[in-house]
């Protein structure tokens, strides 16, 4: 975690801001190696341009942020202390003059940003969220690594969702066995609520599971990822049940070349927009443009939404060791829904491809 703290402190040298204050459990994750959710309290990292690091937690949380390899000083609070109390106490003694300070605008709350201003009455406020989101932009070797992990661990869960499947089951019933399963081997965490759509539910792209039961002609979407070391999958893929319409199999084979399409076009260097063009403009040509309401992808990785966001109005680049998603859906009501989604890699001449559970229309009997 060192050289992540080292990068953020030289950006804020080179921009000639005295600190960074970061409150979001992924960035705080990300340079600390931390992993906790404080809910209603106060958790934060204070970033100086050449003092060493403060990270702010509960006090009973504080034997884990050191388990975790935190080596630096941390303010534990009680519920009945003043975390902010504490605070400033520390960076007076450190006797660091704060003129200007770093934050994540579209994290912090009101409460503390006035907090922030009684500290820092003078300060002036930058945003954070640019460095921050380079920084986890480019995925290293070991975070790569659980990456490949989390991406088998949703594979084996579509796997075992699939097999479930039987005329009459409900949706939860099937999310239930997937999630039971995942926790009898070790995953305690799910990415983002599974979904197990089936017939017209799966025509809804954030469709709610319930008690809908499989029917013959059904197509059923799982969409689903597990967290494994701070690091998340995220996986869709859609089947039928006994048997399928002419228009259904042009739909998933619509979205299956549509995703292939993009995939292909997915290369270092490549515009993001450019690549949600290739899956776009085929589902148009299909006839089914207003029915790919969405965008085509998202960044993957410490959080299952990240940085960078794949619409045809980013121009960024793609770059090698960028990890994120390709998911087109079509969604067609009273007929159903398909959607196709991988998690990809950016290596140096093209992409890998994380998840691998097939993808080909299958028919369940």
């Amino acid at each position: 975690m060192k050289h992540r703290l080292e990068n953020l402190m030289s950006w804020l040298q080179a921009q000639d801001i005295e600190a960074a204050f970061l409150t979001s459990t992924p960035n705080v994750f990300y340079l600390t190696g931390f992993q906790c959710d404080p809910h209603e309290r106060l958790l934060g990292l204070f970033v100086f341009q050449e003092k060493e690091p403060i990270l702010i937690c509960p006090k009973m949380e504080e034997g884990q942020a050191r388990s975790a390899g935190w080596g630096y000083e941390i303010i534990g609070y009680s519920d009945t202390d003043s975390p902010w109390t504490l605070v400033s106490e520390s960076i007076k003694a450190r006797g660091i003059n704060v003129r200007t300070i770093a934050v994540e605008k579209e994290h912090l709350n009101v409460e503390r940003y006035e907090n922030l201003v009684a500290l820092f009455p003078s300060a002036s406020f930058a945003a954070a969220e640019a460095k921050l989101h380079e920084l986890r932009l480019v995925k290293d070797e070991k975070e790569l690594a659980i990456l490949r992990q989390a991406a088998h661990m949703a594979d084996w869960a579509v796997e075992l969702g699939v097999s479930q499947i039987a005329e009459g089951k409900s949706e939860m019933e099937i999310l239930g066995t997937i999630e039971y399963e995942l926790k009898k081997k070790g995953i305690s965490k799910m990415s983002f609520d599974t979904m197990v759509l089936t017939g017209a539910n799966s025509a809804l792209p954030h469709g709610e599971p319930g008690t809908n039961r499989i029917q013959r002609g059904d197509f059923v979407l799982f969409d689903l990822g597990v967290v494994i070391d701070g690091y998340c999958s995220d996986i869709t893929r859609t089947v039928a049940f006994w048997d399928v319409s002419e228009e259904q199999k042009h739909i998933y084979d619509t979205v299956l070349a549509a995703q292939l399409k993009a995939i292909e076009a997915s290369k270092p260097g490549a515009a993001i927009d450019t690549v949600d063009r290739a899956a776009r403009s085929y589902i148009e040509n299909a006839g089914y443009g207003e029915y790919f309401p969405h965008r085509l992808g998202h960044g993957l990785g410490i959080s299952v939404h990240e940085y960078p966001s794949l619409t045809d109005a980013n121009t960024s680049p793609l770059r090698t060791g960028m990890v994120f998603t390709i998911e087109p859906g079509v969604y067609v009501p009273n007929v159903g829904g398909v959607r196709i989604e991988d998690d990809i890699y950016v290596t140096e001449n093209g992409v890998e491809i994380l998840t691998k559970y097939p993808k080909e229309l299958q028919i369940i009997k």
